[in-house]
């Protein structure tokens, strides 16, 4: 297989697979793009490879910056914004987690404790169902977000346990 053909089916994949992740095809696919490419891409880089409108380029470059996948860097003699992606997986997946924490998680979280204190009869076998199923899924989420919070922290907690190691 060419590069060029090994490059396009891995852009393609990552769409398909940041879609399942629940984001945009084209957000995951400029993701990509940036995460194979050898050197810095301008927009109009990303608008060619990707066939893909300026606005359509600009706004899914500003949200993976906003998830902290992709950087904006500076070419020396050029005045058009470059950028890169972070290249670590790690760093990736938990960026990945963080956002996705924060935006699907925890309202959830604040829903299912709001809808745990339901104001009527306790033995009705509706309320009762009712609460039983939040307290379940509440339970449920608490683990998720312990398991995301202790994946997301294991990076700095190996870095300061190598770090620490250099002074023993």
């Amino acid at each position: 297989m060419k590069l060029a053909e090994a490059k396009e089916q891995f852009i393609q994949s990552w769409g398909v697979l940041g879609s399942q992740w629940g984001i945009n095809r084209t957000m995951a696919q400029v993701h990509a793009l940036l995460l194979v490419a050898s050197t810095p891409l301008s927009t109009d880089d990303i608008m060619l490879q990707l066939s893909i409108s300026r606005g359509n380029a600009n706004m899914n470059v500003r949200e993976l910056m906003d998830w902290n996948l992709v950087n904006k860097v500076i070419v020396p003699g050029d005045r058009k914004e470059y950028f890169i992606a972070e290249k670590d997986i790690w760093k990736v997946a938990t960026y990945i987690m963080q956002q996705r924490k924060k935006r699907e998680l925890d309202p959830m979280v604040k829903v299912l404790n709001q809808l745990s204190d339901v104001e009527e009869d306790k033995k009705d076998p509706e309320v009762k169902a009712f609460t039983q199923a939040i307290e379940n899924i509440k339970k449920f989420a608490g683990q998720a977000d312990k398991t995301m919070d202790m994946m997301i922290k294991a990076e700095e907690n190996w870095f300061w346990s190598n770090f620490l190691k250099l002074f023993k």
